[in-house]
């Protein structure tokens, strides 16, 4: 995956020192990324992720109006994204309490803005896949970009579900999703009672994706657990 799409990632950063965020800020704009917004308080963090949800947030532990950990279990009610601690607060305890409520990375003060960097970009790569639009399978291609796939001489349609289903697939190529997951991700927070209906929709890709669908090698059934997408080349 390049960088230049990785820094392409908006990043909030919440931080009430001035000093600092005008230092964080220069650097990352600096190393090429793009679109940066800062908060010094609480509220104002909340406002910006209302407005426009950040692909990632360096949230610092102390801010005037409230801490980090509580501000990330808000955040966290309104978008999903990862999240770095950024803070003076080096103590076992709040270090384990950051990781412990879903913290991706917890970084003391002072630290080398180079270092900070290389964790921003190891997350990023991590949580987010590059958008492509076809995606090579044992014995197909997915093309996102027109909800097809190319199999053989074939071109097959794909259901808005099929679809929706594939990308969870694909954005998680080679992991294990759960079917819990996969419900909620297609039908919404109350997935309860959709399994039935995800284990059609697997049949039916399958019927697409595969050349032998009582055998599939691309999309695999992991007894008790869920399914997992096994992409070429990856």
């Amino acid at each position: 995956m390049s960088e230049d799409y990785l820094k392409k990632k908006k990043i909030l950063i919440a931080d009430d020192e001035p000093g600092l965020l005008e230092m964080v800020v220069s650097f990352l704009k600096e190393e090429g990324f793009e679109q940066i917004s800062t908060a010094a308080t609480v509220e104002k963090a909340i406002q910006a992720v209302q407005s426009m949800p950040p692909d990632l947030a360096i949230l610092d532990v102390m801010l005037p109006d409230g801490d980090g950990f509580s501000l990330m279990e808000k955040l966290q009610q309104i978008a999903d994204f990862p999240t770095i601690f950024l803070t003076a607060r080096g103590e076992d305890t709040d270090r384990l309490t950051g990781l412990g409520l879903g913290a991706d990375d917890y970084l003391v003060k002072p630290f080398l803005p180079q270092e900070l960097v290389f964790r921003v970009l190891a997350i990023l790569r991590r949580t987010y896949k590059e958008e492509v639009s076809l995606v090579q399978l044992k014995n197909c291609q997915i093309d996102f970009d027109r909800a097809e796939i190319i199999k053989e001489q074939d071109v097959l349609s794909l259901t808005a579900k099929e679809y929706d289903l594939l990308n969870v697939l694909y954005r998680n190529a080679g992991r294990i999703v759960t079917i819990d997951a996969l419900c909620e991700a297609v039908w919404g927070e109350n997935p309860f009672g959709y399994e039935n209906t995800l284990m059609a929709h697997i049949r039916r890709i399958r019927q697409k994706i595969e050349k032998f669908p009582s055998k599939p090698v691309s999309l695999i059934t992991i007894k008790g657990l869920g399914y997992k997408l096994i992409v070429e080349g990856s």
